[in-house]
């Protein structure tokens, strides 16, 4: 198979690509350590360029996997090319070498690709002083690469002509005699081993013709051909080459269909591959990159046709096993009946020989004397000596050589019973030994029987595994062609209960990346509070706020992804939004790798308990997503909290599985400190008083609700004074010209009906909730007394104001923009503050209060957080496609479904009370490992699970299945010992 360019394909890709020079660099990807992306971009024009060192360069528009982090060379690259323009693309002489120059004069640089050997890339300045080289090597004694030496400007070999009729006789007289023409030839030409072929083959020359019987009067004909390969040279530096991918027709083993693998690649049809099946593409450019884009793909379909093949050829040497072992049975049946005759017809001699034998050890001869005895027996002419061929004392026989005394013959006039060599045991007489014989021959027939009888039944089970094994070859390669690894895989990810994706960094390198490229807009970053923890993002795409379950989910995740999990600690985690998180200190200096810094108020969430769960999301086919659509919704707390009651009250078993645990495993340990804090400081405890400005009307007229404090724990009533001294702070909002507006918090709470409006709630809507509630309690759930009795005890103090406002800081924005809708149609006089110039009608978003110091740094970082051109492709990556990525996962299939292929998650268990598979994690001893094994086997067992969904299941690779596992966890799940 062809798996690298030669001169002839470098040329016509090098003409191909001038169509990209005039186009701005972008951005630099690297791929691995020796292909690299290079994304540019001219107005409404678009390409991606792809080299991969001593192998090939040209376009792409497949979507390739690149580095999480970029290496080395990608960022040098990325420093000094980036936004400069491609001036120009060359072919260094004739030799496989690319020189690329980005910008022009001084400010240029030289972007050098060697395709032949090991391959190289070379990155120089304008002069050609090495910047940086992927393999730095020495040529010679002088030519040197490596950083700071001058690249040879000189470095491309000019076209040389074809060798003459002269140079040609003295090549082939130097030649070796098993040398063919075609590798003859090949280090004297430029053209490749495939134009060589094909100029051959045009010429009526072999290219397999050996040079021993090579007739020298052919050399005119080889002149001829190098003719023609320099017309084929000359027209590939002119546009316009279409691409060929030369195929090879495999017979199909289990159903018969052909199977064609891709072989090569050309820019024309070749004289040897005229009659091969082929694809043609417009452009040779198109062709390279289907091949290698495709190579992947191919390798898992040969793979299965070698699994094909495996399972075939097992079965027919269980037919040949069982054929072989029919004959050999027959063949012993015959050869003891035999043995049997002759000892019958020669019963006096075998008897006679037995008794001198017995004789010579009863008197106790060494086993040498007898045999000196019996050969010069033999030697006297003694009949009996004569019989006795070899002595096996050891096993108490002797071996005679028996003739037929009465010389019989069958049908075709041939003896019937040739002389043969027939074993006789010492303790037994001529009779006893051919009675031996005769019995072994009907232990064998019978067993010839038997065979026969199972003979049916073995190929029956043989053939039933060989099916299952070439339809779990069909699902293999079909789910392995269909597997797409999503971009958040990288990450600790779910898919939230209303259908949110969140992802959390492994290590601080993955929590600096997420928050760097992928926290947006109006995402919300999570974290436990605790040292080490992981970073969560909660990706939203749309501007609607993020509702409350989905936070206290994400809160969960956050602490399951902590040292808590394996200290059993339970605390509360805190979110914010993406503009409170910044990588600068108030000082100005840089974090360090994996911290941020957070700015504002931190809105913290109910203490959650440390349960995750395992389970599988299916991959839908286009015509199944519509029975799936809102199967993630936004819902009420209350719900989930039902749900998750409903699930605790089921019949779980739980097991910690111990074992050794692989190095992959252990690897996913999530990252943290034992450094815990249970104790914020006073900012973050309790969160600075917010005041959010609403526009009434047209006429310049505005509202102001205040937001007083609140604790992260129920508070009595009698301790609220000692807690509201703490924040006599007073907070200061300008309106324009006016003269500021002093806010205490103290004179907010007392004048609380006057100041917030959210609270004037009208009858109607207050009688509806009450039906609600009354609905709720009067038929109450199962196991839902003693968890409401729990909680009637825990809150005995805390009064509706208290929890309303606790409910407004976990729902955030969302409820002070319906806040704003229900003021906008109340008729209640608000507090009104005049405005000499006029505002835009558009009401703004809440006010945080911040000091003036900490304004000017919140809007440093606003700067700091303007996206480029990278960041807006991956915000676009990363919410509108996803949205359809998401809906197109389940956990709950149903057999009209077409799954594609099953992905294991690790989720907070309340995420995933409504998928079909599920088991519960929670902190233990188990090794994460053997859990999940025993996981996956629990889901095979049941008796609900589809034939589609099994297979599926089975296929998942183990080192994905625990790679997510928060720690070493205790299994819970129903009917488990029996799994185990």
């Amino acid at each position: 198979m062809k798996n690298r360019f030669n001169t002839y394909d470098l040329i016509c890709s090098v003409v191909e690509l001038q169509r990209l020079i005039g186009m701005r660099v972008n951005q630099v990807y690297d791929i691995d350590n020796k292909t690299y992306l290079i994304r540019l971009q001219q107005g409404e024009n678009k390409a991606v360029l792809l080299m991969e060192a001593g192998t090939r360069i040209h376009t792409t528009s497949f979507e390739w996997p690149k580095n999480m982090a970029p290496s080395g060379f990608s960022m040098k690259l990325r420093k000094h090319i980036r936004n400069k323009r491609l001036e120009k693309l060359v072919q260094l002489g004739i030799d496989r070498i690319v020189d690329l120059q980005f910008g022009s004069g001084e400010a240029a640089y030289h972007v050098i690709l060697e395709l032949y050997d090991r391959g190289n890339i070379i990155f120089t300045d304008h002069e050609h002083i090495i910047l940086n080289i992927l393999r730095p090597h020495t040529e010679g004694e002088d030519v040197k690469f490596m950083v700071r030496e001058q690249y040879p400007s000189d470095r491309g070999k000019t076209r040389p002509l074809p060798p003459s009729e002269d140079q040609l006789k003295e090549i082939i007289a130097g030649a070796k005699p098993d040398d063919t023409l075609k590798k003859l030839l090949n280090p004297h030409l430029i053209y490749g081993p495939a134009v060589i072929e094909h100029m051959l083959l045009k010429v009526g020359l072999p290219p397999s013709t050996k040079v021993k019987s090579f007739n020298v009067e052919d050399i005119s004909k080889i002149i001829e051909a190098f003719g023609i390969a320099e017309a084929i040279i000359d027209a590939a530096f002119t546009p316009d080459h279409k691409g060929y991918i030369i195929q090879k027709k495999e017979k199909g083993i289990k159903d018969g269909q052909d199977f064609f693998s891709n072989q090569e690649f050309h820019p024309m049809i070749f004289e040897q591959s005229k009659n091969a099946p082929y694809i043609e593409y417009d452009s040779f450019d198109k062709s390279v990159d289907e091949f290698f884009s495709n190579m992947e793909s191919q390798k898992i379909d040969m793979k299965g046709v070698q699994q094909e093949m495996s399972a075939l050829k097992k079965l027919d040497n269980v037919r040949k096993d069982h054929e072989k072992r029919i004959m050999q049975l027959e063949k012993s049946q015959v050869e003891d009946t035999k043995k049997a005759e002759l000892i019958t017809r020669n019963q006096e001699l075998v008897d006679d020989a037995i008794l001198a034998i017995r004789k010579a050890i009863a008197n106790q001869m060494p086993w040498s004397d007898i045999k000196n005895l019996v050969k010069e027996a033999t030697n006297c002419g003694d009949s009996v000596a004569c019989v006795i061929k070899e002595l096996k004392l050891h096993i108490n026989n002797i071996t005679l050589l028996l003739t037929d005394p009465y010389e019989e013959y069958d049908e075709t006039g041939e003896v019937l019973f040739k002389p043969s060599l027939v074993d006789i045991d010492l303790d037994l007489s001529a009779h006893a030994n051919a009675k031996r014989y005769y019995e072994k021959r009907r232990q064998a027939a019978t067993k010839q029987k038997k065979t026969i009888e199972s003979q049916d039944k073995a190929f029956k089970s043989a053939e039933k595994k060989t099916k299952m094994t070439l339809k779990e070859v069909k699902t293999s390669v079909s789910i392995s062609k269909a597997r797409k690894v999503y971009w958040f895989e990288k990450f600790f990810w779910f898919i939230s209960s209303e259908n949110y994706l969140v992802i959390g960094g492994r290590d601080q390198q993955q929590n600096e990346l997420i928050v760097k490229r992928y926290l947006k807009k109006n995402d919300i970053y999570v974290h436990a509070g605790i040292v080490g923890a992981s970073s969560i993002v909660i990706k939203n795409p749309k501007s609607d706020p993020v509702p409350p379950k989905t936070l206290i989910e994400a809160g969960t995740m956050a602490m399951c992804y902590s040292t808590a999990w394996e200290a059993k600690v339970v605390t509360s985690a805190w979110w914010v939004y993406a503009n409170q998180v910044s990588k600068t200190a108030p000082t100005g200096e840089y974090l360090a790798t994996g911290s941020f810094m957070i700015r504002g108020k931190k809105n913290f969430l109910p203490q959650c308990h440390l349960i995750m769960g395992f389970t599988f999301m299916f991959k839908l086919d286009d015509g199944s997503l519509e029975r799936h659509l809102n199967e993630r919704k936004k819902r009420e707390i209350d719900d989930g909290q039902n749900e998750a009651n409903d699930v605790q009250n089921e019949p779980l078993e739980e097991i910690e599985l111990e074992g050794e645990s692989s190095d992959e495993e252990d690897n996913a340990t999530a990252e943290g400190n034992t450094e815990s804090t249970s104790n914020e400081d006073s900012a973050s405890a309790y969160p600075d008083t917010e005041v959010v400005v609403v526009p009434q009307s047209d006429n310049n007229q505005y509202s102001i609700e205040v937001k007083v404090p609140t604790l992260e724990k129920p508070v009595k009533k009698e301790e609220r004074k000692s807690v509201s001294s703490e924040h006599d702070e007073d907070y200061v909002i300008y309106l324009g010209d006016d003269k500021p507006i002093v806010i205490k918090p103290k004179e907010a709470k007392k004048n609380d009906k006057k100041v917030s409006f959210s609270r004037q709630i009208s009858e109607k809507e207050e009688t509806k909730d009450t039906v609600k509630v009354e609905q709720k309690e009067s038929k109450p759930k199962r196991g839902q007394k003693s968890k409401l009795k729990k909680i009637k005890e825990k809150y005995k103090d805390q009064d509706e104001e208290e929890r309303e406002m606790r409910m407004k800081i976990l729902q955030g924005s969302s409820d002070k923009k319906e806040d704003k809708k229900k003021k906008k149609n109340k008729k209640s006089t608000p507090v009104v503050v005049s405005k000499k110039e006029p505002q835009p009608k558009k009401a703004p978003a809440p006010v945080q209060l911040l000091s003036a110091a900490d304004e000017e740094v919140q809007k440093a970082y606003a700067t700091e957080n303007e996206e480029d051109d990278e960041d807006k492709e991956v915000n676009e990556l990363t919410t509108a496609n996803d949205i359809d990525m998401l809906d197109s996962l389940t956990g709950q299939p149903v057999a009209e479904d077409e799954l594609l292929f099953a992905v294991p998650v690790i989720a907070p268990y309340n995420a995933i009370v409504n998928y079909k598979y599920k088991v519960k994690l929670t902190p233990g001893t188990g090794k994460r490992g053997k859990t999940a094994k025993t996981a996956l086997n629990v889901f095979l067992k049941d008796r609900a699970a589809s034939t589609r969904e099994k297979d599926l299941l089975k296929f998942v690779k183990d080192q994905d299945l625990a790679r997510n596992f928060p720690g070493k966890v205790k299994l819970s799940a129903p009917q488990l010992t029996k799994h185990k």
